[in-house]
């Protein structure tokens, strides 16, 4: 209570991401292209596995949410770094700051965690197909998704608490373009080793132990299928690369960024918009160019706007 009766920063300052205003305004029209690109993406997964009968499968129902996840995981942060970079000023107040802090690790949290779910879903289908409709059955799907959005909400509030605590009497300009627990509470009065440290425990160790768990689980599919027929291995490899590519794209900067989080290096901003901007874009773009089935509901979604424009015509 005390430290948070010290607390003096009512706003925090960004650095952004650069001070050139041609390279701002050069920013501005791509990341605002990418936001676009990124929301009519994932809303049209979404759209696709709802109104495709299917779809309607635990792997597309995970995928669905997923996009979802990408769609708000986006949301928390490019909408503040455009209108930033439009302002000679970016600034945030203290209460934002926490509030976008917590719902960026929420997102992420229950983004990797819905990878170990997916991961997991794969490996029941792979390796025992027999007992996949028993174990991979609707209810447990909904569970699943359950427990990774309380999952995150705990690991969340554990981030945002290691924050608030921490008294903020003196330095407020964070050089990024949004508020994360390593940037905050480098600006805190106070000594934050043992702080560094609970992060890594949490966020590092979160990160690190879900790539590895979907690494082992891989392998363990890798093996498994040779016992398969060469269509089966080919469909399953194609699945499986496309999921692999969106783990190692997402939770591997989150590794780069949370297991070192008293170090800074140049290329922090960049690998930061790699997986608050970039990723959520790439995802749906990688399984609908390497999904049979998701490219056809796509086509049959454009086939149903089309009949539906000519009748009104």
């Amino acid at each position: 209570m005390d430290s948070l009766n010290q607390t003096r920063v009512t706003e925090f300052v960004f650095l952004g991401l650069t001070d050139n205003r041609v390279l701002e305004m050069l920013f501005f029209m791509a990341f605002s292209a990418i936001y676009v690109l990124t929301l009519s993406g994932n809303i049209l997964i979404i759209i696709a596995t709802v109104f495709t009968p299917s779809l309607h499968t635990p792997m597309y129902f995970f995928l669905s949410n997923l996009s979802f996840i990408d769609i708000c995981h986006s949301s928390i942060t490019v909408p503040k770094m455009l209108e930033g970079l439009l302002l000679e000023r970016k600034s945030i107040s203290f209460d934002n700051c926490i509030t976008q802090l917590f719902f960026l690790h929420l997102f992420a949290c229950a983004e990797i965690f819905l990878l170990i779910i997916m991961a997991y879903d794969r490996y029941v289908a792979i390796c025992t197909p027999l007992h996949y409709p028993n174990v991979m059955n609707m209810r447990v799907c909904i569970q699943l998704v359950f427990a990774l959005w309380l999952g995150g909400t705990v690991h969340s509030l554990g981030q945002t608490f290691l924050t608030i605590r921490l008294p903020y009497c003196g330095p407020n300009i964070i050089d990024s373009y949004f508020c994360d627990v390593p940037l905050v509470i480098k600006l805190a009065c106070t000594d934050t080793y043992l702080t560094g440290i609970l992060i890594v425990t949490n966020s590092g160790t979160i990160s690190l132990s879900c790539f590895l768990a979907v690494v082992t689980s891989y392998m363990v599919i890798l093996v498994s299928l040779r016992k398969h027929s060469a269509e089966g291995r080919r469909k399953a490899l194609s699945t499986c690369s496309a999921h692999f590519m969106v783990v190692a794209l997402f939770i591997g900067p989150c590794i780069f960024i949370y297991t070192r989080p008293d170090t800074s290096f140049s290329i922090d901003k960049v690998v930061s918009v790699f997986y608050t901007v970039v990723t959520p874009l790439l995802n749906p773009f990688i399984y609908t160019l390497r999904n049979e089935e998701v490219k056809s509901a796509m086509k049959q979604l454009r086939q149903r706007q089309v009949f539906f424009m000519k009748s009104y015509t």
